[in-house]
């Protein structure tokens, strides 16, 4: 598999960011625009074509481009986020999306959706009912996508759904079950081995804060790709906010 991976190099405001679940530390932005580039890097190897929104220094936020964007085939759902301040990183999403002949849609008030809710695989589309992501804001993303079937999620102590559980390549759920009430969940070993980016075939992404989920997941059969991406973790990120990938 390959396509387009949409990123946005993060601003000098990064350490900024918003931190709901997790006490606020300092955040090194010089070494997270190194780690940003070697996370991009690492998608790039894996055949993904860097695709880089613009700059939003003004907007501490940006880089998690995940909470813009939910892509679905050629379409493109425009977010609204539930926190505010973050409303402002759409816009330079929906021109890009825009250019790459897409065809958009958008979650209108007073829905709110945030794209670290929406977990997709196969023709299931998990959707968590979070602070960020509204009943409307499911009932609004299930009428655009009529094709898929959607499922909403409650969850507790994470800020999306993404936080709590994501998808291998075969589909099989790997995820913390005291967050999300899923069944059939595969359990990692370390709370950040629950975000993991399937890159194409049984190649896969992961924050290197997770070396034993990645060797119990290289057991299982899947290539893993590790990527340390500490400062955005001190942020509440991980590595399914950092880009949003879009197959051919």
């Amino acid at each position: 598999m390959s396509g387009i991976a949409l990123v946005r190099k993060p601003g000098p405001r990064l350490a900024e960011g918003i931190v709901t679940h997790i006490e606020r530390e300092p955040v090194d932005c010089e070494r997270a625009a190194a780690q940003h580039d070697a996370y991009v890097r690492a998608l790039a190897g894996a055949g993904w074509r860097p695709v880089y929104v613009p700059p939003a220094d003004d907007l501490p936020d940006g880089p998690f481009v995940e909470d813009t964007v939910v892509v679905s085939r050629r379409l493109a759902v425009l977010t609204r986020p539930g926190a505010p301040e973050r409303r402002p990183e759409v816009e330079s999403v929906a021109e890009v999306v825009r250019e790459l002949g897409m065809r958009s849609v958008r979650i209108a008030p007073p829905g709110t959706l945030d794209g670290g809710d929406v977990l997709q695989t196969g023709p299931t589309v998990y959707v968590g009912r979070s602070a960020r992501t509204s009943a409307e804001g499911i009932t609004q993303l299930t009428a655009l996508l009529p094709e898929r079937r959607v499922v909403p999620v409650d969850m507790s102590g994470v800020l999306h759904l993404k936080s709590a559980v994501t998808a291998l390549p075969d589909g099989t759920l790997i995820g913390d079950p005291r967050r999300v009430d899923l069944p059939g969940l595969l359990v990692p070993e370390e709370e950040s081995g629950a975000h993991v980016v399937p890159l194409g075939g049984d190649r896969v992404l992961l924050a290197a804060s997770a070396p034993q989920t990645a060797a119990m997941l290289e057991k299982h059969g899947f290539i893993v790709t590790k990527v340390d991406i500490s400062e955005y973790e001190r942020l509440e990120g991980c590595v399914t906010c950092l880009s949003v990938l879009i197959a051919d």
